[in-house]
């Protein structure tokens, strides 16, 4: 890539969520200063400018979807078709599917619960996956296809932790993938220690009540 990266984000967004893609695969992003200059076309975050040398029209790429695919598409040419289709899929599959699973909203877009403490059968399906395999495309390595789907499930824990109990029952592959997520050390440096320390209690002690409390509030 001939040029900077630059992100317009904040940690109060997904645009963490981009942050940790780019740390898991080497790819340089540096933080946008003035979110004013946000070129997303409706003001949103996260958004990403790509300022191109030798007078190249510079890339805009929002959605964390859309912006995920793109680091994808930069920094893994050495791969198969089949594992770039495979990780494409499912950082589609985690914004069209598991999103609206994750995150119940009201008629006019407000978040006011989790699908995570009821019967899923996509959630089962995903469960019977992880059982057969210790990450998505591959049994060994870590892609961003996981950081797709898993940051939308540590998501919800921050939000709901008491949502841990459930699938502690229900889905104990998907809850120590999710831990897994949470203690590698990109996913620390791009939301923080704090919020990495939190999940991480809240994933290892959920036989405990008196841990379940909100990071943070509603989104």
């Amino acid at each position: 890539m001939t040029g900077t990266a630059v992100l317009y984000g904040h940690p109060g967004t997904r645009s963490p969520l981009v942050n940790w893609a780019a740390e898991e695969v080497g790819f340089p992003l540096t933080m946008a200063a003035d979110l004013q200059q946000n070129p997303h076309p409706f003001g949103q975050l996260p958004c990403l400018m790509v300022k191109m040398e030798d007078g190249e029209e510079d890339v805009v790429v929002f959605e964390s979807g859309a912006i995920l695919q793109y680091i994808h598409s930069m920094t893994n040419a050495d791969q198969s078709p089949a594992q770039r289709a495979a990780i494409s899929s499912w950082i589609t599959w985690a914004n069209a599917s598991l999103d609206p699973i994750c995150f119940l909203e009201t008629p006019d877009g407000k978040v006011y619960d989790t699908g995570l403490k009821r019967p899923q059968k996509r959630m089962d399906q995903l469960e019977a996956i992880l059982s057969k395999s210790k990450y998505l495309t591959s049994d060994k390595e870590f892609t961003v296809a996981d950081v797709a789907v898993a940051s939308y499930l540590l998501y919800v824990i921050q939000f709901f932790p008491d949502t841990v109990s459930y699938m502690s029952g229900k889905w104990p592959k998907i809850k120590q993938y999710m831990k897994d997520g949470a203690a590698r050390p990109a996913y620390g440096a791009a939301f923080g220690k704090r919020v990495q320390d939190f999940l991480i209690a809240q994933l290892s002690a959920d036989e405990d009540p008196s841990s379940k409390k909100k990071i943070f509030g509603m989104f």
